[in-house]
């Protein structure tokens, strides 16, 4: 309606000087200019100031409080991946497998070697309990003085010998215990496997790869246990305090706004951006994922700003505006920089002027350049 205005304002004084000249009339008449349209009872109100919260505003990423990169304990290549990025895994399931050739052969021997070291500690066993049998026999006889010293001592003797064998077979039977339980321990390696529930994040090797001690295989998150990891300023950490519940938002979720609690303050700051990470629990919430960026609200008190009612804003495209009236009472809709929302009313950080007159509540109506009469 501006425009169109504009135009006719234009066209009116041609149309004016035309007519004149065809006349030939010897005083020329000024045009009067069109009286802008009047629109009643609407509502407006004065510019004013009002005590806001201070928020110091903390951005960050979201972290999963459980991530782990799964990596082999042995060398050796890699034979099959069975899972993908995305797939959710369970605790103890197996995600990779490498090549168990040389530890399946080395756990069968170390099997074979227990299995005989048994049967000899039980033949031992089994020559111990006879010798024990014999020279508590021979004992009886040698009180009676039914056998010679010398038959007593070879009895005695061979006794002393099957004991010893017995602890010496008792001893191999621990080794190879031991032995096969390494080879069990090693044999697990070619194996791996989830160590909580999660999610499978990234995928780092495929199938023919050669695996080492270090280099990771699969990266792995835990579900529903989340933290943003936000920085703060050296001058604002004063405001942050540990156990405090603290309004977090993720524009990414469909209910974005979350509260949280602080769990962490590292003591040391970054020596670059002078800034402290700060850690905060978040709810648990399906949806949450690593990487998705966040914000944290910090009290700083209250502080002094222009608060209008949130339905003074008149959107344009990506611009946000307000109708403010001249000494006229023309409105003139003049765009505006906003704060933080609170309740009905939205923080001008500028654009406006403390005791302009706006209108509180346009609606749908075009009010640019028309006349406002007050309700």
């Amino acid at each position: 309606m501006t425009l169109n205005h504009s135009i006719f304002s234009r066209l009116v004084p041609v149309a004016v000087v035309v007519a004149g000249g065809l006349s030939g009339c010897s005083s020329e008449r000024q045009p009067l200019a069109a009286a802008p349209a009047i629109v009643r009872n609407v509502s407006v109100l004065p510019v004013q100031r009002a005590d806001v919260p201070d928020l110091l505003e903390a951005v960050g990423t979201v972290r999963a409080a459980q991530t782990s990169q799964l990596a082999s304990q042995m060398t050796g290549n890699i034979v099959e991946i069975r899972v993908h990025e995305g797939d959710r895994v369970q605790r103890g399931q197996v995600l990779a497998v490498i090549d168990d050739a040389q530890p399946r052969a080395a756990l069968d021997r170390a099997t074979a070697a227990e299995n005989a070291a048994g049967q000899e500690l039980a033949a031992s066993d089994s020559d111990l309990a006879l010798a024990q049998s014999t020279l508590k026999r021979y004992q009886n006889l040698y009180d009676k003085k039914s056998v010679s010293p010398q038959e007593f001592d070879e009895v005695k003797a061979r006794y002393q010998a099957a004991l010893a064998h017995r602890d010496m077979t008792q001893a191999g039977q621990a080794q190879a215990k031991a032995a096969l339980a390494q080879a069990h321990t090693s044999f697990s390696y070619t194996r791996i496997v989830a160590p909580f529930d999660g999610l499978i994040t990234e995928k780092k090797a495929d199938p023919g790869t050669l695996a080492s001690p270090g280099l990771p295989i699969l990266a792995i998150e835990g579900l529903g246990h989340f933290r943003l990891e936000a920085t703060v300023n050296e001058n604002d950490l004063r405001f942050v305090r540990m156990g405090q519940q603290v309004p977090v938002v993720v524009h990414a979720l469909q209910d974005p706004e979350l509260k949280g609690k602080v769990t962490q303050i590292v003591p040391a700051a970054d020596p670059g951006s002078r800034s402290f990470l700060v850690k905060i629990e978040l709810p648990a919430d399906t949806q949450l994922r690593s990487g998705l960026f966040g914000r944290a609200q910090f009290s700083r008190g209250q502080r002094s700003s222009f608060v209008i009612p949130r339905t003074a804003v008149v959107e344009r495209g990506q611009l946000q505006g307000v109708y403010v009236l001249d000494q006229n009472k023309v409105a003139d809709l003049r765009y505006v920089t906003l704060g933080k929302t609170s309740g009905p009313g939205v923080e001008v950080l500028a654009g406006l002027q403390e005791g302009e007159r706006f209108v509180a509540q346009p609606g749908e109506l075009d009010l640019n350049g028309k006349r406002i009469e007050a309700q």
